[in-house]
């Protein structure tokens, strides 16, 4: 049995109303369907957006009132979990997803349109992908740009403001697009890398940094005092409010990293918070060089052949 139709036969229609039953009237069903699936799609997808931006982690590690300890606060920070890079990235996926969309449901309705026009698909599609076969060859180049600037944000491999090596340059991310990354080295030169172009790549800001500090003693230094004045330099720096926001968690002093040539060298081992790992080291030897000579503890001998600071020489301002 045949379905019921529920579009009247044009012979029922007044003269001059057939139209309406017609073509025009399938191709404004089809417009406005396209519309409604565009408009659910999207409102799909900033809802999952929104979901994704208001999420709140579970605490992992707590203090005594239930919040989160300071040192799992600073790691959760550096690792991109508390900050506006987990919003902004749900952002660029919401805006790459509703551009995809509107595309495939364009695509779809163009080509329903066309076939109720009586447009002959096959020949069209036929030329199209000839067409798509070359220009596929021609800008292979930029799909993989692309394709690749796609992938770069779905991982979360690096974010504007992160310090990165991408083998050809170093430098700051200033901008990222599907197809390019723009970087700032330390000599203020801009690059301009495509994302196809980048076989690897290094994050120095994600998660956290590591500042490793040696501290060269005379070889007959005592261990255990050297080992104490530099512990009494760590606590004092953790308990600095300047530098311990800097910190991840205290700082570790090592032990006798190595012994040669008259000297004992001990190594001091931070981790910190993204990038602020080159301040940290420069505080961290400074404070033991300032320790170590209050607390008597030899230098190790100068190295042959070394010309000294002339005595007779006035003290540099």
């Amino acid at each position: 049995m045949a379905a019921p139709s529920f579009v009247p036969h044009a012979a029922s229609l007044p003269e001059g109303w057939e139209w309406l039953v017609g073509t025009p009237l399938q191709i404004v069903v089809v417009v406005l369907g396209a519309l409604a699936v565009r408009w659910i799609l999207h409102r799909a997808i900033t809802r999952a957006v929104h979901a994704m931006e208001t999420r709140s982690t579970t605490p992992e590690v707590v203090g005594e009132e239930g919040a989160l300890s300071p040192a799992r606060v600073r790691l959760r920070a550096a690792a991109g979990l508390d900050d506006e890079r987990r919003r902004q990235r749900a952002a660029t996926m919401g805006s790459l997803l509703r551009s995809v969309t509107t595309v495939v449901v364009l695509a779809v309705a163009t080509l329903t349109v066309a076939a109720q026009l009586g447009i002959q698909l096959g020949p069209l599609m036929a030329s199209a992908g000839v067409a798509g076969v070359a220009v596929g060859f021609g800008a292979q180049s930029l799909v993989k740009d692309y394709l690749s600037g796609i992938f770069m944000i779905f991982e979360d491999q690096y974010g504007v403001g992160d310090v990165i090596d991408t083998g050809e340059a170093v430098g700051t991310v200033e901008e990222v697009t599907l197809r390019i990354t723009r970087l700032r080295d330390a000599n203020g030169v801009v690059w301009y890398v495509r994302n196809g172009e980048i076989i690897r790549v290094a994050n120095r800001s994600q998660g956290w940094s590591t500042s490793l500090v040696d501290v060269p003693v005379s070889y007959d230094a005592d261990i255990r005092k050297v080992t104490s004045v530099l512990d009494e330099v760590v606590d004092a720096l953790w308990q600095d409010e300047t530098w311990s926001a800097k910190l991840i968690e205290r700082p570790d002093v090592a032990g006798v990293e190595s012994v040669g040539g008259g000297a004992m060298t001990f190594r001091i081992i931070a981790k910190t918070a993204p990038n602020e790992n080159f301040g940290v080291t420069r505080e961290l030897r400074r404070r033991a060089v300032i320790a170590l000579e209050n607390a008597g503890v030899k230098a190790p001998p100068l190295v042959p052949g070394y010309v000294g600071v002339n005595p007779n020489l006035p003290p540099v301002k």
